[in-house]
């Protein structure tokens, strides 16, 4: 998400309950809101105009520095992901430290620091903080930018978007953005592949010089320090940052929907549904009915309340069901999450959409509404013992004008909402009817069932519409078609008949762990699979009738469909033998693969379990594959895709493969690929 981090406070997601011996034959009367003491904080300003806020607490003798930006927000185009890779290249040098100069100040000094887009953490023991001053304010003041690191901060990039892609989550996440604000405002932009090539060292130094200035800066200064030394201290490092003029961005601000819209992003092999109902809200940090508002969203969708209570408790549709009413200072959100089974997804968004109408049409009871002021309530009290919450509150009143005994009044204020003001706020903030139902999972189980809630659009990971009117399939070709092309481009029907054994070795990593792979596999059906990584080992075997799965000295037998399954990943020349074996092949569509088009064929084994391929239409060659694979943590959709093809005795067979299963990522390289060597039939009989 590229959404604008804010210094804000944290309802933590946590409570605690104290019991004792009281009458439960009546209800308890209520009792006067807490009186709340907050910390004391100081607040001076420096002539070029960074705001500084001083915290004391002298438990430990330490001091932490918050250096927050308050910049708008920016749309990055297409470059879009140059804000973060500036903020990362912030400490790696400056003009009198090399980086490695600077990790070493702070090693010795034993210091904590990091560096942000939106500014910079620094803490250390209090007899070190001049040093450590000396080395934030030259990072902050006199950063330098080389090419070398924004190469390393790149690449880097693009790992994690790799993994990202196959993430259901992260690509709610990124689809959601774009739906909620668009892909003209800010927050609605997504990092591709293409844009993170595109940042250029120019770009980075552009936003630095633009946005790290003072006069549009918040510093907190936590710790065992008083405001005289934090003053005399700030002002020695950091006055003499030049202020500059920072510029107003004017956007369009986002609107939700006229009418509820369903969005679909495909995950063909997804046995679960990542479902969100989302839509932008109009909603700040002291805001008339901010309280009420947050109230609100916790009776719906915080901790245990409706939502969990009634599609995990009531119905068991999922682990856990919440929403998210996020405050901005230009634009908020509203989102309500949960991660269900495919043939519950339609259940799931009724259910949500329900409690959603529920909150607008009657009250709330008193009684559930002071379980969720007591749930606020011990949050925000067990929040006032960080000296960093003071800090926020601090900023807050800055950033928002608020007034300064606010924080002082909250518990009062939330003691105060009657469950008329909750229905006030829910007719306000929750819009069932002007929402998105977004939902990541396998559009041929769900998308039927999602028909009910609204027009159904179908979207790419990146957010991007897919047409669906459209198709780019030409006339006349088939599945079939396309298998026969396939075969033909690998060398044909008749040199992959003479191959009646095959070894395979691959090397990987996952995780820093080298990952070692041998295949062995012999006509019509047989197949020894040996996977190494680190200590251990895992030994799959299918003989032709029989598999069973050998790791960490247990013994597991293969049955019901993943037998089938094994059975048919074991035969050697399966590609000829479909229609005997019951195999039908669809073609669906095209879809992009790595941003190119490729043909999407499904495989329906005789048990129903679908196989997806997707053919490249130039080279007719199979470039990406996905499973539904089952493993003792979960079932996953697993990725496969394939490059580098060589031919090896008239056949040509991918040298590259890239998988993903859940979290985990696996690049495979074949180191070695030799057929008819004879292989024993006692190779496939489990040890």
């Amino acid at each position: 998400m590229l959404r604008r981090l804010f210094f804000l406070i944290v309802i933590f997601s946590f409570s605690i309950i104290s019991f004792a011996q009281v009458d439960r034959s009546k209800p308890p009367l209520p009792g006067p809101a807490p009186l709340i003491q907050l910390g004391k904080y100081d607040t001076f300003e420096l002539p070029n105009g960074l705001k500084v806020f001083v915290i004391e607490n002298h438990k430990l003798p330490r001091v932490a520095f918050y250096l927050i930006l308050n910049r708008p927000p920016i749309l990055q185009g297409n470059e879009t992901g140059y804000i973060s890779a500036a903020g990362k290249l912030i400490g790696t040098s400056t003009k009198t430290r090399t980086k490695d100069e600077i990790n070493n100040q702070i090693d010795f000094l034993g210091a904590t620091f990091s560096t942000s887009s939106n500014g910079v953490f620094a803490m250390a023991l209090k007899n070190h903080i001049s040093d450590l001053l000396n080395v934030m304010s030259d990072v902050v003041k006199n950063a330098v930018f080389k090419q070398s690191e924004l190469d390393k901060i790149k690449l880097r990039m693009k790992s994690d978007l790799e993994a990202s892609k196959d993430d259901p989550s992260s690509i709610a996440s990124v689809v959601g953005d774009a739906l909620r604000y668009g892909k003209n405002y800010p927050y609605g932009e997504a990092m591709t592949e293409k844009t993170i090539q595109n940042i250029s060292l120019k770009k980075c130094e552009e936003y630095y010089s633009t946005y790290f200035r003072p006069n549009d800066s918040y510093l907190a200064v936590v710790g065992d320090i008083s405001k005289d030394e934090a003053k005399t201290l700030v002002a020695e490092y950091f006055g003499d940052w030049q202020k500059g003029v920072i510029p107003e961005n004017n956007y369009k601000t986002p609107a939700p929907p006229a009418k509820r819209e369903v969005a679909i992003v495909d995950r063909p092999n997804s046995v679960q549904s990542v479902l969100n109902i989302t839509y932008p809200v109009q909603l700040t940090i002291g805001s008339k009915d901010y309280i009420q508002a947050n109230v609100m969203n916790t009776i719906l969708g915080g901790d245990a309340f409706r939502l969990f209570e009634n599609l995990r408790e009531n119905h068991g549709y999922t682990y856990g069901a919440y929403s998210e009413l996020y405050p901005d200072e230009y634009v908020g959100l509203f989102d309500a999450s949960a991660n269900v089974r495919n043939d519950v997804t339609d259940s799931s968004v009724t259910q949500i959409l329900y409690e959603m109408n529920r909150l607008r049409k009657e009250n709330v009871s008193n009684e559930e509404l002071k379980h969720a002021k007591n749930f606020i309530s011990g949050n925000f009290a067990i929040s006032l013992e960080s000296p960093q919450t003071i800090a926020s509150f601090a900023i807050n009143i800055a950033k928002y004008g608020l007034p300064l005994d606010y924080y002082q009044n909250y518990l009062k204020n939330i003691a105060a909402i009657t469950p008329e003001d909750i229905k006030k706020a829910a007719d306000k903030y929750i819009l069932p009817d002007n929402s998105y139902v977004l939902v990541v999972g396998s559009a041929d189980q769900i998308a039927k069932g999602l028909e009910k809630f609204g027009p159904i659009k179908y979207y790419d990971t990146f957010g991007n519409i897919i047409d669906t009117a459209k198709s780019s399939i030409p006339a006349g070709l088939t599945a079939d078609k396309i298998l026969d092309n396939y075969i033909n481009a690998i060398g044909g029907k008749e040199n992959l008949k003479k191959v009646k054994d095959r070894t395979t070795e691959m090397e990987g990593a996952v995780q820093g762990v080298k990952v070692s792979m041998v295949i062995y596999q012999k006509a019509p059906d047989k197949m020894m699979q040996e996977v190494s990584a680190g200590a251990m080992k895992q030994d799959i075997y299918y003989n032709g009738k029989t598999g069973q799965i050998q790791m960490s000295g247990k013994t597991m037998e293969v049955k019901g469909n993943e037998l089938e399954k094994l059975k048919y990943e074991s035969t050697l020349d399966l590609l000829l033998q479909l229609k005997s074996f019951g195999i039908k092949l669809i073609l669906e569509d095209v879809e992009k693969v790595n941003g190119k088009d490729a043909y999407k064929v499904d495989m329906i084994l005789p048990s129903g379990t679908k196989w997806v391929q997707y053919y490249d239409p130039q080279t007719w060659l199979k470039v990406k594959e996905s499973k539904s694979i089952t493993v003792p943590q979960g079932t996953y959709t697993q990725d496969t895709f394939f490059d580098d093809y060589r031919e090896v005795d008239g056949v040509k067979y991918p040298f590259s493969l890239k998988q993903t299963l859940g979290p985990q990522h696996l690049d495979f390289v074949v180191t070695s690929l030799k057929v008819n060597t004879g292989l024993k039939n006692n190779l496939f009989e489990p040890k």
